[in-house]
């Protein structure tokens, strides 16, 4: 079960948790709002989770259900889960493969 970055992130983006990641699976996409943590790399460690300032990290199956929405929005950001959406670009954390 992948971790979900909610809202609490937005505006915020504090890159604690990139920086503790031991996978790096945590994305900024230049435009975006918040984080994103790619499902498909993130290793289910929460090591992201404590280092949260505003804590806005969660398991998937314990996200609250006011946030509910945002396991559609991170599934949007990474549709194919390897390359990311059409025009945007990955700011921070390795590249993408393509």
């Amino acid at each position: 079960m992948a971790y979900i970055i909610a809202e609490p992130c937005i505006d915020t983006l504090d890159k604690s948790c990139v920086e503790v990641c031991p996978v790096d699976c945590i994305y900024e996409i230049e435009g975006a709002d918040q984080l994103f943590i790619h499902p498909e790399d993130c290793i289910d460690c929460g090591a992201c989770v404590d280092p949260c300032p505003v804590d806005a990290i969660y398991e998937e199956d314990e996200l609250p259900d006011k946030w509910k929405q945002f396991i559609e929005k991170n599934k949007n950001v990474f549709p194919d889960l390897r390359n990311p959406p059409e025009g945007e670009k990955i700011v921070s954390n390795p590249p993408y493969e393509k």
